[in-house]
């Protein structure tokens, strides 16, 4: 960042005018003219390193939010919009955005506000091809880039209290359900519960879990009840707040915000980011260390963005053997390969499948030239029963390169200069010549035909 001219007036102007302060009266705290920050809020001058270290100290926020905070979610929000079919022939580059951002932030608000209506409407081609439920509960989400405060501290106070009975957190959620709701749990065979991994019985006034559950699971579970008896108004709160009309959506976030509450009780934010820093980010050691799975942990990591005591942006997503999405998180990390609409072959989250005991790193980079250092793995879930085998996902994690020199797993890489696989946002998006992978050609570009010679890739395009 330090070598990036940031033109964020847009970040600047709100964060004193939150503060209720005069342009004076900030110029003032940051030790600059009143004239010179007039030129900044106006995106007519850049924020210096130096500049960006004096407002995160005397404003308490993360620089790093500069970009995931311009209009239109700044330059990697509006390459997701461009992307879209509709704008194929242009060949929006990233320069042009920069500028338009810089020139015109209002107008590049307007404009990602009406392409986000047009496509929750089904009025054109949407980037993503998601249930509308599934879209709308996954953008609130990304709103508060997965970090909901005041759950947080909840579950973490009563992670602390639930610490001081019991050293077995397990034992001590279930002896809170006894004690305070009257409801014990029970363990029960396979074939009782068929198609089920958790059953709230309030006639028998019991939480049945199943058999096939293993010990993390069985803690998530009992915490998500907790969660659901103890902090549904919170939680009912944030749903009201999204004001979403679809009822399924409504219920989708309502679940997604319960799990939030239960993976915080068993891994309360202060502990967690401790522990992640002092380890150098150790999944295994983490997994052991608080009793968790690892697709647990994963989920953990992006949402570590507490004002004072952030943990690094990471992003998460989750795939099928097909390659087919069913979880993905940008947290903080503005990830543009969270959103892409295909995965490309060549980041090895797809070979995690062969080596699902192991955690393969990658030091990947994208068209423009951004660095992302990800982690692989494969996670098993079990079926409801016996007969009904393992369902096998493959787990991405991912960090900006410049960030991710803390991680116990990119020690003696060169995370700058070292070398990195060239990967795209899936090949409709990608447009890197002479790809042996590719499968599709880029959208927007002409195709070429020569009989007389054969290239790597089964598709030759004009590369301008």
């Amino acid at each position: 960042m330090a070598d990036r001219k940031i033109l964020a007036g847009h970040a600047v102007r709100r964060i004193r005018r939150a503060t209720g302060q005069t342009q004076v009266a900030m110029a003032d705290s940051l030790g600059i003219s009143p004239s010179y920050l007039n030129l900044i809020e106006k995106n007519q001058r850049p924020l210096s390193a130096s500049l960006m270290l004096r407002l995160a100290e005397q404003y308490d926020f993360d620089p790093r939010q500069l970009s995931s905070d311009a209009p239109g979610g700044g330059v990697e929000g509006l390459r997701r919009r461009l992307s879209d079919p509709l704008f194929a022939d242009l060949s929006v580059d990233r320069a042009e955005i920069e500028e338009w951002l810089a020139a015109a932030p209002a107008g590049v608000e307007a404009f990602a506000r009406a392409f986000d209506r047009m496509t929750e409407g089904g009025g054109g081609g949407a980037v993503e091809e998601e249930a509308q439920p599934v879209r709308l509960v996954r953008r609130e989400i990304e709103r508060w880039r997965n970090h909901f405060p005041d759950l947080d501290a909840q579950a973490e106070a009563m992670a602390d209290e639930l610490r001081l009975g019991s050293g077995d957190l397990y034992g001590a959620l279930g002896e809170r359900l006894r004690q305070r709701h009257q409801i014990g749990i029970r363990i029960l065979p396979a074939d009782i519960m068929p198609g089920y991994v958790r059953r709230l019985d309030l006639h028998a006034r019991q939480l049945q879990l199943s058999e096939m559950l293993d010990a993390a699971s069985r803690t998530f579970q009992a915490a998500y009840q907790i969660a659901d008896l103890e902090a549904r108004a919170e939680i009912d709160a944030l749903v009201h707040g999204a004001a979403f009309t679809d009822r399924y959506a409504q219920r989708l976030l309502r679940r997604h915000l319960t799990s939030y509450f239960a993976a915080a009780v068993m891994m309360p934010y202060d502990r967690f980011l401790r522990a992640c820093e002092a380890s150098g980010y150790d999944l295994l050691l983490l997994q052991r260390r608080f009793g968790a799975g690892f697709e647990q942990i994963a989920h953990r990591l992006t949402t570590l963005q507490r004002t004072g005591a952030r943990g690094l942006p990471f992003f998460m997503v989750r795939i099928d053997r097909a390659g087919q999405s069913s979880k993905r998180y940008a947290g903080a990390s503005a990830a543009p390969i969270v959103e892409m609409e295909g995965r490309c072959p060549l980041w090895n989250l797809h070979s995690a499948f062969n080596r699902p005991s192991e955690i393969q790193s990658q030091l990947v980079e994208l068209e423009d030239g951004e660095r992302w250092f990800t982690l692989s793995r494969a996670v098993t879930r079990p079926n409801s029963s016996v007969y009904g085998g393992q369902a096998l996902f493959a787990i991405g994690l991912g960090v900006k390169a410049e960030f991710a020199g803390p991680l116990v797993y990119a020690r003696n890489i060169d995370l700058e200069h070292g070398p990195a696989e060239q990967i795209g946002l899936g090949c409709s998006a990608c447009t890197r010549p002479s790809c042996s992978q590719r499968s599709a050609p880029p959208r927007g570009r002409v195709l070429r035909f020569n009989e007389r010679e054969r290239g790597l890739s089964p598709f030759d395009f004009a590369t301008d």
